[in-house]
């Protein structure tokens, strides 16, 4: 006898759906399997509308009301539900695991162009500092992608032999980076980048949008002093954002990204001029303009 009421047996297949998707998308290893099979058991027992532990228990509607078709405005609603919520799901799954993976890339990243930067430059204090924070960043970036997969890199073979290769670029700079030829660990470090530029060509990951969020981070900073009306602090770090926007051009520079570069410069000339209630307004044209090309290429 059907003791699911039609109310329960729509949630038990939205949470069906949104336990598939974060099997497919977001988990890996026993999590994974564990929300398959949850999922899956929402979705037999709403496709039958009977659950066993609610006749354990005695709870659970009659047989009569639970066989009672919704109208069908209820039903066609349900049913835009149900799909708004495996497409959206779906979308915004592959977007976020997408753009927290380049977050996170970023983040280890920077370390290590901040290394062979100063390398090239013969700092070798500096170099070293960089260094340091690079190698558990790394590390906690590596250990993080071992375990868990994003469904963009699932497929890729090669991905755990790339970053063992890179943990051994690294471990063989170390000491020309602390006590040997600096020039020569530049030029061993340089071996770095085209081993990640690969990983995420293959991958279909667009230089172009690891370049975008990397500039988020920092474009972030100058609107928040912008917004604070700190003209000091906002001319101290255009350099900085500047020079993250340049990735980008380098990689496209069509008009979208040449309003980014007019909304930063003229930002920074409000900062220089004191024009400092004019400075939030303008930060927003800076972001608006951003968010509309991260947005579409991102």
């Amino acid at each position: 006898m059907k003791n699911i009421l039609p109310l329960d047996r729509f949630l038990r297949l939205l949470l069906a759906i949104v336990l598939f998707e974060a099997a497919y998308f977001w988990l890996s290893g026993t999590p994974q399997i564990l929300a398959y099979g949850v999922g899956a058991v929402m979705l037999l027992t709403a496709a039958s509308r009977i659950c066993p532990i609610y006749k354990v228990i005695g709870v659970g509607g009659s047989d009569a009301a639970c066989s009672l078709q919704p109208s069908l405005w209820m039903r066609v609603v349900a049913v835009l539900a149900l799909l708004a919520a495996i497409v959206g799901g779906c979308y915004g799954s592959d977007f976020l695991t997408r753009k927290i993976f380049l977050e996170d890339f970023n983040a280890m990243n920077h370390f290590y162009k901040q290394t062979l930067f100063l390398t090239g430059k013969g700092e070798r204090e500096k170099a070293i500092a960089n260094y340091d924070q690079w190698v558990p960043a790394f590390e906690k970036f590596q250990n993080k992608y071992s375990t868990y997969r994003p469904y963009t890199l699932r497929n890729d073979a090669q991905f755990s032999a790339d970053l063992v290769q890179v943990k051994g670029m690294m471990q063989a700079v170390k000491e020309g980076v602390k006590t040997g030829d600096l020039q020569q660990a530049h030029l061993d470090l340089e071996k770095v980048r085209p081993v990640f530029q690969q990983l995420f060509k293959r991958n279909g990951f667009s230089m172009l949008a690891v370049a975008l969020v990397d500039f988020h981070d920092s474009m972030e900073l100058i609107l928040d002093t912008a917004n604070d009306k700190n003209a000091e602090k906002t001319m101290a770090l255009y350099e900085q954002v500047s020079t993250k926007l340049q990735a980008i051009e380098a990689e496209l520079n069509d008009s979208e990204i040449q309003d980014i570069r007019a909304h930063l410069d003229a930002l920074n000339t409000l900062a220089k001029e004191g024009k400092v209630d004019a400075m939030p307004p303008q930060s927003d044209k800076l972001k608006t303009s951003f968010v509309k090309v991260y947005l579409k290429r991102g």
